[in-house]
This record gives C-alpha cells, structure tokens and sequence, in this order.
C-alpha cells in the first residue's frame, strides 16, 4: 500500500490523528526523516509530530500503539517509493496559482522543512565526517554539499510560503519572482531527487542506527 494511502486510511478511520498536524504536513516530515543521511530513532521523531499537533488530546496506551504503527507504516512506504524512484511529491501536492489550491504542496514542503530543521544536526555530522574522508565522498567534493542543500532548501522554502519570500524584495523582484512560481515549482521534482541523493551520498559516513533497530535476530544472524 503507498504512504498515502497509509496515512490517508489512518486519518480519516482514527480519532487519534487529531493529534498529529495536517496529512499533508505530516508527509512532508516523513519524507524528510526518510530522506536524511542516517534515520533517527522512532522515540525520537514521531513526539516532532505530536507536538505540531493538538497534544492537549489524551491518547490511551493502545491508540498510542496505533499512532506509532501507521506512523511506521508511512516510513516504510516512503522508504519504499525511493528506492524505487518513484515521484516524491504525493498527488494532490501541486502547484496552482489559486492560494486555496497548493495549500496541500505548501503545507508537504512545510513538514519537510520542519522535519529538515530538526536533522540539522545529523546532516552537519555527515558533511564533517564526509570531510575527515576525502577517499569515501563519493563524488560529494565535485560540488560542497552546503551549496547543494542550500540550491533545494531555498526552492522548498520559497515555494512552502510564496507571500513571505517576496517579502523585502523591491518591487520589480518581488513580480519578477512571483512570475517565475510555476516554472520554480516545476523544478521542484528534480530538486528533489537531488535533495534525496544527497542524503544517500552522505549516509555511509554515520552508523545508521535505524537500520539496525530493524533488524529482526534473524536478520543479524
């Protein structure tokens, strides 16, 4: 089953989503935790989520349980669609002119970065390990990652909140900008991709503990 569909079932079936912040939001950090240079620990992510929701709602031990388990559920599948290339960007997640209509994209690339901004450190950890081993980069020093991250960083940020990124411009830049959206957004697949190859340029440098924590003792055996 895709991640959508996953996490689509889970919203619309289970009162314990209303905890989480919106299905689109929620994607979007998941595709950033799938994407990172080393995958944190579950305990460790999914409270990101819980807190960019309504934590005021009192959850039992079992919806607990079920929260965690779809939210697994819509790693795994993400996981899945990048290994096998498929497109990153969910369906509904599309550029429009009418601000009503990419509400779904801007709040997938705002769940990104809000997932991006809590990794921050582990991406840091990679470049300076990726620099203690120039033999191991990987291609990495034919381009800095810093300038790569920042190329996709600065697209996923104009495009999650078009208004603020014009914000400060002179005029000519702000229309010049505001122009050149569609043209933006349709980069944004390709930078993407970038943004994922990046992260798995990167990944040999850290232990990668969340692909330990799924192996079963038949796997490490």
């Amino acid at each position: 089953m895709a991640a959508s569909d996953t996490l689509t079932i889970f919203y619309q079936t289970y009162p314990e989503a209303q905890v989480l912040p919106p299905q689109m939001h929620t994607r979007g950090l998941i595709f950033a935790i799938a994407a990172a240079p080393e995958i944190p620990m579950p305990e460790t992510w999914m409270p990101w989520l819980v807190s960019a929701g309504s934590p005021s709602q009192t959850l039992t031990d079992e919806q607990v349980d079920n929260l965690a388990h779809h939210l697994m559920l819509g790693l795994r599948d993400t996981l899945q669609q990048m290994n096998d290339n498929r497109a990153a960007l969910p369906a509904p997640a599309k550029w429009s002119e009418k601000p009503e209509e990419r509400q779904p994209l801007q709040q997938w690339l705002q769940g990104l970065l809000t997932g991006h901004q809590q990794l921050e450190t582990i991406w840091q950890q990679a470049w300076a390990k990726a620099q203690a081993s120039p033999d191991k980069d990987g291609g990495l020093l034919n381009e800095a990652p810093e300038k790569r991250l920042s190329r996709c960083l600065k697209l996923f940020t104009t495009l999650a909140n078009p208004e603020a990124a014009t914000k400060g411009l002179e005029a000519a830049q702000a229309a010049r900008l505001k122009q050149n959206l569609p043209q933006l957004a349709g980069q944004l697949p390709a930078i993407l991709q970038d943004y994922i190859k990046l992260a798995g340029e990167l990944a040999p440098f850290l232990p990668q503990q969340f692909e330990n924590f799924q192996q079963t003792p038949d796997d490490a055996s």
